[in-house]
């Protein structure tokens, strides 16, 4: 290249004309400028500007190749801390979380560093405390770490009404009860289709959140809202859901309900059944009540009385306790004596009761009632055999 470039040579010098070569000595002894030390001089000045550039587009462009076979990484533990929320779900979604918070310097650092480690797979969701500009490998090491998780969790039991749920959230987060009952006022928003508010049994739909807040322990994230909360609750219920295939089922084998009315009596089984051996015979109980032969195709259950009283700021009671007045009253939507389900359910029903609702066990039991310490319950057709059972539960001393 340095052959094309003008160096301030005459041509006649290359071609051996030494008289021009000689005048032009000649001229320069007399003063005269011909230009050709500064013409030598500026373009000894190019050919180095011009390397320069060329060979700093070299290295820029070496850097870019590189760029795509080496992949960026930190070097070392890092500096300082950070707290990043590792959601269930993909190792991507892991590393996306990680380099959005400044942790590692590319999403495929750590993707690399898991596949190269086994242990990976064994990465818990939750809260971790790591530090800035890591090296993938030791954010994995950090994340396999539990002393490095946040322990913030909260177990939400099964069968606890949403009133519950907000109390329990409120003591655990300290964010007022009111701000969870504000959220809960509009289920869509938490994340509730609205497909899920429809009725085959022609009663006018309540849209509540009862019922989708899923029972399960929980991470709270350090600076979650009350909305975030309940939608994580909501988003949990609809993956169990979805992964058992709850709608679905219930539309193809549960004879024309929707999956709301089922959902209504996963919550009644959960309340009632003293021992999960039973949530699906009691959900058949409600089953045979409502659209079977029962003479009122009423519930007559006596959760439904409490779940209005607790409702409207009163206490639950006991069966035994309950005036006839409470029993017989149909004044209330949740009354045990009006004619179908109740307009909501009354709890938040686990999986196992979902189970029960879907696919409960064959039997024409119109009663039961408990009759040992473990809550397992005797279910009868007539109401003779129930009150046959009832005596054994009065000598069992359970009644």
């Amino acid at each position: 290249m340095i052959d094309d470039l003008d160096l301030g040579f005459d041509e006649s010098e290359r071609s051996g004309d030494k008289g021009k070569h000689r005048r032009s000595y000649v001229r320069k002894r007399n003063g005269e400028s011909s230009g050709g030390r500064g013409k030598t001089a500026l373009a000894l000045l190019m050919a180095f500007v011009l390397l320069g550039v060329i060979g700093g587009g070299a290295f820029y462009g070496f850097d870019r190749v590189q760029s795509y076979f080496v992949t960026p990484d930190y070097d070392g533990a890092g500096t300082g801390e950070v707290t990043v929320e590792i959601k269930p779900g993909l190792i991507a979604d892991m590393a996306d979380a990680l380099y959005t918070a400044g942790v590692v310097k590319s999403s495929k650092a750590f993707i690399e560093a898991a596949e190269e480690n086994a242990r990976s797979k064994n990465i818990q969701p939750g809260t971790y405390k790591v530090r800035k500009q890591m090296s993938a490998e030791q954010a994995l090491v950090m994340l396999l770490d539990l002393k490095n998780k946040v322990n913030n969790g909260l177990t939400i039991p099964e069968g606890t009404t949403a009133k519950r749920v907000y109390k329990l959230l409120s003591e655990k987060t300290k964010i007022p009860v009111k701000e969870f009952e504000a959220a809960a006022k509009d289920p869509k928003a938490l994340g509730v289709p609205d497909w899920w508010f429809k009725r085959t049994d022609g009663k006018p739909v309540q849209k509540s959140i009862e019922g989708f807040l899923f029972p399960d322990t929980y991470e709270i994230p350090p600076k979650a809202t009350a909305e975030s909360i309940l939608s994580l609750m909501v988003e949990n219920f609809l993956a169990v859901t979805v992964e058992m295939k709850f709608a679905d089922r219930v539309q193809e084998e549960r004879g024309g309900i929707s999956p709301y009315e089922a959902l209504i009596v996963a919550s009644l089984a959960q309340a009632e059944a003293g021992n999960k051996d039973d949530l699906g015979k009691v959900a058949r109980v409600a089953y045979n009540r409502v659209y079977g032969e029962f003479p009122c195709n009423c519930l007559e259950m006596d959760v439904t009385v409490n779940y209005y009283l607790e409702s409207i700021g009163q206490e639950g009671k006991r069966s035994k306790d309950m005036t006839e007045a409470e029993l017989l009253d149909t004044k209330t939507p949740y009354s045990r004596k009006l004619r179908g389900l109740p307009p909501t359910p009354i709890d938040n029903p686990g999986k196992q009761a979902l189970e029960g609702a879907v696919d409960p066990p064959l039997g024409k039991w119109l009663f039961f009632v408990a009759i040992d310490e473990e809550g397992h319950s005797a279910f009868a057709v007539t109401p003779e055999d129930h009150e046959r059972n009832k005596a054994k539960a009065r000598k069992a001393g359970i009644i």
